[in-house]
């Protein structure tokens, strides 16, 4: 087992690797050039720039039984087909029970920005995103 992060939209680093040094658990940090991202534990891994390019790393590097965090659908639609983990940066867990769903409205969502509509942002980060992070990592570790 080990922990994959997309990095380039990952606040919550520090509370993944404070959960897999104590579990022993070796952690990969995907980015692409353009950010910087510095780590005492995790192996940082910089890739080109491009469309998806830090996605097709994180897919590619999964194998069956690890975690994967990332907010990316796509990216944890892909990871769960491979029979890994997934869980996103606010600590909510992607499964086969929900990732239908998610895919669903995400393609809506699209669909309403194309033709001129507007949706929601993202709500800002809160110390409750934290703590279940910190919660839920434990448990896909645990599990």
């Amino acid at each position: 087992m080990k922990i994959i992060i997309d990095g380039d939209a990952c606040p919550g680093i520090s509370i993944i690797e404070k959960a897999a040094k104590e579990h022993n658990i070796p952690v990969i940090i995907y980015c692409d050039i353009h950010h910087f991202i510095q780590s005492n534990y995790s192996v940082v891994k910089v890739v080109d720039s491009g469309f998806q390019s830090v996605d097709m790393y994180v897919m590619n590097e999964t194998k069956e039984g690890d975690i994967i965090v990332s907010q990316d659908y796509g990216v944890a639609a892909i990871c769960l087909s491979k029979k890994a983990k997934v869980i996103n940066p606010k600590g909510y867990i992607y499964d086969e029970k929900n990732i239908d769903r998610l895919l669903e409205e995400r393609h809506i969502s699209q669909k309403i920005r194309r033709s001129g509509g507007k949706t929601s942002n993202p709500k800002k980060r809160t110390d409750e995103d934290n703590i279940r992070l910190e919660k839920n990592l434990l448990k896909l570790i645990t599990s």
